[in-house]
């Protein structure tokens, strides 16, 4: 039974991205964004817009137009 925690433990660390290195969670933010209709800003969304999420690790906002 121990050896399933070490494995499991082993097995996350492996698996994580490397600090400072987000490529693959930024594409799939920026991707879930564009499903949600939204887009990218580099600095904050438009007075007409509201954010629904994040695109990156950086801070850069997923906006879309209100409702």
């Amino acid at each position: 039974m121990r050896i399933y925690y070490a494995l499991f433990a082993l097995l996350f660390l492996f698996l994580m991205p490397v600090p400072g290195d987000g490529a693959i969670i930024n594409k799939l933010q920026r991707y879930y964004c564009r499903i949600r209709s939204g887009r990218c800003a580099v600095f904050g969304c438009l007075p007409k817009e509201e954010q629904i999420g994040r695109c990156s690790v950086t801070g850069r906002k997923c906006c879309r137009r209100k409702k």
